[in-house]
């Protein structure tokens, strides 16, 4: 994860813990040995992939005479250089206070209690570290209000997608899966795709044409990673619910990992606690093994088999675009299913309504005889709907 943000590694190790130490997490005789790599390569930041308390934390800094930051750190620092949108700016900057303000135990200076009132009848006042959390307090607060802003917004345009009939397809997955190279694969745009942690972090839609001719609204999610931090789940909420929306949920998974089934865990658990439970046993998820391109021979062949023998899994290569229209026609037979059947009567001077049924359902068979246009439709419950007001 550290190269993700540019960092020059120059030592890591695999640290087998006997016995978590309070004060330091790790044992004296590695903080010794890591005092002798930090002056031998001239270190000036150690990173520990596990989550460190506040007072251990800053007792590794005292010891070690270095910046020390834990997974939670690294996770927000490479967020914060991701952010580009308005809303995703907000998010970390979220994120990043409801970290901090659990982190104000540094061995500062200036932590002596600040004069209250004026003269000599003024009390005690407050501890510099106290006024630091209110002031972080009020900032979180303001944030926490401009976000609240932002959840309604996106709550209207929800609201203005449903009442246009396109159904919404969200794609997931593990961060790195390649969900942004699929998504321009599908969409034919541009989006930031690369083979880094957290490409992307602000929810992309693009509306795409089916096989069948009926358009959708394909969404490009935030990666999920393994342990991922509650401040982050909490404040990346409102880009995350664009998935409880979701017509059909569809999770990319890097096939080529060696961790891929623990990433597919990792992910279900998220979509669970977002409020999607038991989603992968649902008609409406699809599961991409992608990355088939760097796949042997032999796996390629075997995975190949076991998706032809299981429906809703597709085997696909974002990068060569291998099995995408495999994926797309699956995504139009599910939404094809959920259609309901009705037989609507209209005048056969409507030529509004006459244009929107072939545009936006699908027409089994028309009756043209007469003055009125009799249709056997298949669509879903908001076409239906506005054809019945249109009809009126």
């Amino acid at each position: 994860m550290a190269l993700a943000i540019n960092l020059c590694v120059e030592y890591q190790e695999i640290v087998n813990i006997k016995q978590i130490k309070p004060a330091t997490f790790f044992s004296a005789a590695f903080s010794q040995k890591i005092q002798e790599i930090i002056k031998e390569k001239d270190i000036e930041l150690l990173i520990s992939d596990t989550k460190l308390t506040p007072v251990q934390q800053r007792n590794l800094e005292r010891d070690l005479k270095i910046k020390v930051i834990d997974r939670t750190a690294l996770i927000l620092e490479i967020f914060g250089e991701r952010a580009k949108t308005k809303e995703g700016i907000l998010q970390v900057e979220l994120a990043h206070l409801t970290y901090q303000r659990s982190r104000l135990v540094r061995s500062w200076t200036h932590l002596e209690r600040q004069r209250g009132g004026a003269g000599f009848l003024g009390g005690p006042g407050e501890t510099q570290i106290e006024l630091d959390r209110r002031v972080i307090d009020d900032k979180i607060v303001k944030l926490k209000k401009e976000l609240e802003k932002v959840k309604k917004t996106r709550g209207l345009q929800r609201n203005s997608r449903k009442k246009v009939p396109y159904p919404m397809v969200a794609l997931v997955g593990y961060t790195n899966a390649g969900k942004s190279m699929l998504f321009n694969r599908i969409s034919g745009s541009d989006v930031f795709s690369k083979d880094l942690l957290f490409a992307t972090l602000d929810p992309t839609l693009r509306k795409i044409k089916l096989p069948s001719g009926s358009e959708i609204i394909l969404s490009d999610t935030v990666g999920f990673i393994s342990d991922l931090p509650h401040e982050l789940i909490m404040s990346f909420r409102a880009t995350l619910e664009e998935v409880l929306e979701a017509d059909i949920v569809v999770h990319v998974r890097d096939v080529s990992n060696e961790m891929s089934k623990e990433q597919r865990e990792e992910v279900i658990s998220v979509l669970q606690n977002l409020g999607l439970e038991h989603i992968e046993n649902k008609d409406n998820y699809i599961e991409v093994l992608n990355k088939a391109d760097l796949l042997e021979e032999g796996v390629f062949n075997g995975l190949q088999d076991r998706c032809k023998n299981s429906g809703n899994v597709i085997l696909t290569s974002a990068l060569s675009g291998f099995g995408v229209d495999v994926l797309l026609q699956k995504i139009d037979d599910i939404l094809r299913e959920t259609k309901q059947e009705k037989i609507v009567k209209i005048k056969a001077q409507n030529g509004a309504l006459y244009a929107y049924i072939y545009k936006n359902a699908e027409v089994v068979s028309a009756n043209t005889k007469g003055e009125n246009i009799t249709f056997h439709l298949k669509a879903d419950e908001q076409v239906l709907a506005k054809i019945e007001k249109m009809n009126k």
